[in-house]
């Protein structure tokens, strides 16, 4: 392996790490104000201000590439609609009828599971042995929280309405993570970000409206303005840059691996935060996706030595 190679995956793989602990907070956040603000609206302010916050830095580069991404208004559409748009509303919606332990694991564990099949189908992306035995230990890890440490109960289980929002917000984000792929080399980061964070904050603009005329005030403070903050700056901003970043220099399917380590930052930060329980079962589902990320990643480290 070339050291420029190594540099590449070296980067790739802290660039991911970074934007796992950052997104953590995202989940606290969707538990936490549920109280304060509706999900539609948390998420169209978040976007709203990531477009601002972005648009002095990005948008002389929007300009010169403003004609590819004319070209490109469709690709943009569907990459705003499933990462922007629905993920994050999903999540936060989700957050109204389940805990953030829950929202981080079931979420962030199924949705690298769904970006790996999704990129064999559409990208061709191999999967090798190493990643089959990891995804088939992140599916067991979601299956033994879900099942509560019994695998029996499954027999009998159903979603709760929760469960569903949030695996919806999974399927979403591994839909995302398959058309960062294809985006066209031309268009470069920032604009490609402020693109997105502005067509999404207009997909959301008449649902936002809608639900203004049926819920109750947004109880504004400054513990919610900060909330805002953090999520249109640290885990919007910051967060879909460096994601994107990891992407191309690890795949899509491995990069989003590295989802799974939300959930362990999620967990000891709902504790923290919201002293939500954390039970054995919760402990016991942690090491074992954490488990199936680490061998899905072992070729990495088998090409680094060779």
């Amino acid at each position: 392996m070339s050291s420029t190679s190594s540099k590449n995956i070296y980067v790739g793989v802290l660039l991911a790490f970074l934007a796992a602990f950052i997104w953590s907070g995202n989940f606290i956040v969707a538990r936490g104000v549920i109280k304060q603000i509706p999900p539609i609206s948390l998420a169209f302010y978040r976007w709203l201000l990531a477009f601002i916050m972005l648009l002095p830095f990005a948008w002389k580069q929007f300009g010169k590439d403003w004609k590819v991404i004319k070209q490109s208004w469709q690709y943009l559409f569907w990459v705003s609609l499933s990462g922007i748009a629905l993920f994050n509303t999903f999540v936060y919606v989700g957050g109204h009828y389940t805990s953030a332990i829950n929202l981080a694991l079931i979420g962030t564990t199924s949705s690298p599971i769904m970006a790996n099949i999704l990129a064999r189908i559409f990208l061709k992306e191999k999967i090798g042995w190493f990643k089959i035995i990891g995804i088939t230990l992140c599916i067991t890890g979601v299956l033994f929280l879900l099942s509560k440490g019994d695998f029996r109960n499954l027999l009998h289980f159903q979603f709760t309405e929760g469960d569903l929002w949030v695996l919806l917000a999974a399927f979403c984000f591994a839909v995302y993570n398959i058309l960062v792929r294809k985006k066209p080399p031309t268009i470069a980061a920032p604009s490609f970000l402020l693109s997105i964070f502005f067509i999404g904050a207009v997909l959301l603009f008449p649902f936002f409206l809608w639900e203004l005329s049926y819920s109750q005030p947004v109880a504004w403070n400054m513990n919610l303005v900060g909330v805002i903050v953090y999520l249109g700056l640290g885990a919007s901003v910051i967060c879909f840059w460096i994601w994107n970043i990891a992407i191309h220099r690890l795949g899509a399917g491995r990069t989003a691996l590295f989802g799974n380590l939300i959930p362990i930052f999620s967990s000891i930060e709902a504790v923290i935060w919201l002293h939500e329980r954390f039970t054995v079962n919760h402990i016991i589902s942690m090491i074992i996706v954490l488990t199936g990320l680490l061998i899905a990643n072992l070729p990495l480290f088998f090409k680094k030595a060779q």
